[in-house]
């Protein structure tokens, strides 16, 4: 829409600005100040860990402290490992440069899920590219979705478990095939739309997928965008990646973002608070908003963090990897956070659920049936629990009112109708109006992601049932502020 473009005055935007980054810095001393207030009970009850500088540290994430503990146990030697390969073999032997990485690649997954765990990845990889050979989308899609299907039947993970000493192994196994399932079904796909030689076709696969950067968690490029940027960087080898300044600043970044994530978890044990319905109950208003803000931040930083480091090496490699996640506190919603919080992904299901199903280009009913499928693929992908049934169940409806409010007001009639009696200004005004209520939702529907249906019914008991008229309000104006924010990114046109 156009009026979600237009400028307004400094002073009107800085009043946005003061007010959005003041209502963070003040929800989150609350949610600090109630933390240390209860602390002793949730060091009781969730045994929060001694941390720097005499704080307690909550390390009830377990994504956060599983990925840390993995990056220092081997997986940062690992990557150091990748780039040293790449710069070595790209500098002495070009042409030899994705052999390298790829045998380097498939040595360092066996070293660290040992030859058993990369037997079923090299099971399923097998399966997948026998079946690729029919051309066959919908045979190669009922075989990608099965292999995802043993990924959660319990007597094979009863098996996989077995072939390990302790659980975060064989999580980092999970987490593996789960990823490289996604990679599986871009290569069949492409496979089915193209008419290339198999022999270099699985040279490429394997290339593809034990590339070591993106390998344990993303972010996922397609197959098409991986062969042919990487081939492209094979022939231009002599184009410089990165000087030492810009390698050193992209660096510092990702320290920073990590010491922003533990310092969240030093200051706020919001994922401690989380997990008890009692103290979400008896939490503050301010504080309650506090800890709606800190858990959808804390998760922006952390991908931050958990993909900035595979796109710096990805970048060294002449890759155009995926853009890291944009702040969630100026996105204003259900569309935009799709495609710009793990751009990966979006860009995945858009090239092999939402364009192939019809998309827009085949009607509403097209539409909403292709965007109904990508949700429940993504729902299902993640392991189909309930929780993430009513996530995406909220997410669908959250794309498709906003698709629909915009196909309205973008009617010649309506479209005329605002442009007589609303001014530029006032027509974005009203945008962010909207946006606030999208994304009051969308962080209704963020709080069931990562905490759970009981996180969710517990804020929208609070603020909309029994905070209508005290706390849904105030609320509200500031997620309007958030809304303004985002829109000004927009408008000055910040990557």
């Amino acid at each position: 829409m156009r009026s979600q473009v237009s400028p307004l005055t400094r002073t009107e935007i800085l009043l946005y600005w003061v007010l959005s980054f003041g209502s963070h810095l003040y929800s989150f001393f609350q949610l600090h100040k109630f933390s240390k207030e209860h602390e002793a009970g949730l060091s009781r009850e969730f045994q929060l860990e001694k941390g720097l500088l005499g704080f307690k540290r909550d390390f009830s994430d377990f994504e956060w402290n599983f990925w840390s503990e993995w990056g220092r146990k081997s997986l940062l030697w690992t990557l150091l490992g990748h780039c040293v390969v790449s710069r070595s073999s790209a500098y002495f032997y070009p042409k030899l440069k994705v052999l390298a990485i790829t045998l380097y690649g498939l040595l360092a997954a066996v070293s660290v899920l040992g030859c058993k765990g990369v037997s079923v990845l090299l099971v399923h990889l097998a399966l997948i590219f026998v079946v690729a050979q029919l051309r066959k989308p919908a045979l190669s899609w009922m075989c990608n979705l099965l292999l995802i299907a043993t990924l959660y039947l319990q007597p094979i993970q009863e098996i996989q478990k077995s072939w390990y000493t302790t659980e975060e192994e064989y999580y980092l196994l999970l987490f593996s095939v789960a990823v490289c399932s996604l990679r599986f079904i871009s290569f069949s796909l492409e496979q089915c739309w193209s008419s290339h030689n198999a022999h270099v076709q699985l040279f490429w696969l394997l290339s593809y997928t034990f590339y070591h950067p993106f390998f344990y968690n993303g972010p996922i490029m397609t197959y098409k965008a991986f062969t042919e940027q990487m081939q492209k960087s094979t022939e231009e080898n002599n184009r410089t990646s990165f000087t030492l300044s810009q390698l050193m600043f992209r660096l510092g970044r990702i320290l920073l973002w990590w010491c922003l994530a533990e310092c969240m978890i030093h200051f706020m044990y919001m994922h401690s608070i989380q997990s008890n319905e009692t103290y979400i109950e008896i939490l503050p208003p301010w504080a309650l908003g506090g800890l709606a803000l800190a858990l959808v931040q804390f998760f922006y930083v952390k991908y931050l963090v958990l993909f900035g480091l595979p796109c710096l090496l990805a970048s060294s490699d002449q890759l155009v990897p995926p853009q890291l996640p944009r702040c969630v506190s100026v996105m204003y919603s259900y569309t935009g956070m799709w495609r710009h919080f793990d751009e990966g992904l979006y860009r995945w299901l858009i090239r092999y659920i939402y364009v192939p199903l019809g998309g827009s280009w085949h009607g509403p009913l097209h539409k909403l049936l292709s965007t109904g499928v990508a949700f429940a693929f993504v729902c299902f992908w993640h392991g189909g629990h309930d929780y993430l049934q009513y996530w995406a169940l909220m997410n669908w409806a959250g794309v498709l009112v906003e698709n629909g409010v915009a196909s309205l007001l973008s009617l010649p009639r309506v479209r005329v109708t605002i442009e007589q009696n609303f001014s530029m200004a006032m027509q974005r005004r009203c945008a962010a109006l909207l946006s606030a209520f999208s994304t009051a939702l969308l962080i209704l529907s963020n709080l069931v992601f990562l905490g759970g249906t009981h996180v969710g019914r517990i804020f929208w008991k609070r603020v909309f049932v029994q905070g209508w008229l005290t706390v849904a309000p105030p609320m509200l104006a500031f997620l309007y502020c958030f809304a303004q924010v985002g829109l000004e990114r927009d408008h000055l046109g910040s990557p």
